[in-house]
């Protein structure tokens, strides 16, 4: 019985899904390639994945972003290039059903009496402080969809790593790693200017 990423197309086939990303994955891996058609062929199986497990659409992208980046900074550790689709799914799957159990928790728990934990708690966020935090999530994303492609690559990695690998970031993205840092420097300032932009637009529409 054939598992996820060992399926082979028969004789006379195009080759499965699991086919071109393992073939893709070795390109990226052997730095022939970038890792973009992997991305094309594997997220809209990991999006299929994650939506399956009940994740409404802005959770289920945070977890295959996630997953991506942990696949750049993991990729050396697999080994067979035809599993790269069943750790890409596995991924995906455990990821997407701790954030579903976390929130089932959450919807299920007994409130305890607000009083009892004014002493132990700090004082929580406004509804309106929260609402204006996921507006400036949304303003920040739309920002960087603006920028070239380049910025957007290099900009989604570096915002879920705290301490980037640069030498993976180099080979992911085709640049030297001596300037991963000025070009960093360069696509924030684009990224800064386009909020300035979005948000000189949006106060210019207010009657």
């Amino acid at each position: 019985m054939s598992t996820v990423g060992d399926e082979r197309a028969p004789s006379g086939h195009p080759p499965s899904v699991w086919e071109q990303a393992a073939d893709a994955f070795t390109a990226w891996r052997d730095g022939t390639a970038s890792a973009d058609e992997l991305v094309r062929l594997m997220t809209p199986v990991l999006w299929h994945v994650a939506r399956a497990c009940r994740l409404d659409e802005d959770t289920a992208r945070d977890v295959i972003q996630d997953v991506w980046v942990a696949l750049v900074r993991r990729r050396a550790e697999i080994e067979n290039p035809r599993a790269v689709g069943s750790w890409l799914v596995t991924s995906t799957r455990r990821e997407s059903w701790r954030l579903r159990r976390e929130a089932d928790l959450a919807r299920t728990a007994v409130p305890a009496d607000d009083a009892a934990w004014d002493a132990v708690l700090p004082a929580s966020e406004a509804a309106e402080d929260l609402a204006a935090q996921r507006e400036d999530h949304r303003s920040l994303w739309s920002a960087v969809a603006s920028l070239p492609e380049r910025c957007q690559r290099l900009l989604r990695v570096v915002a879920f790593s705290d301490r980037p690998d640069y030498a993976a970031l180099s080979e992911h993205l085709g640049m030297p790693v001596g300037s991963i840092g000025p070009t960093r420097a360069r696509c924030l300032s684009k990224l800064r200017a386009a909020l300035e932009a979005g948000a000189g637009s949006t106060q210019g529409g207010v009657a």
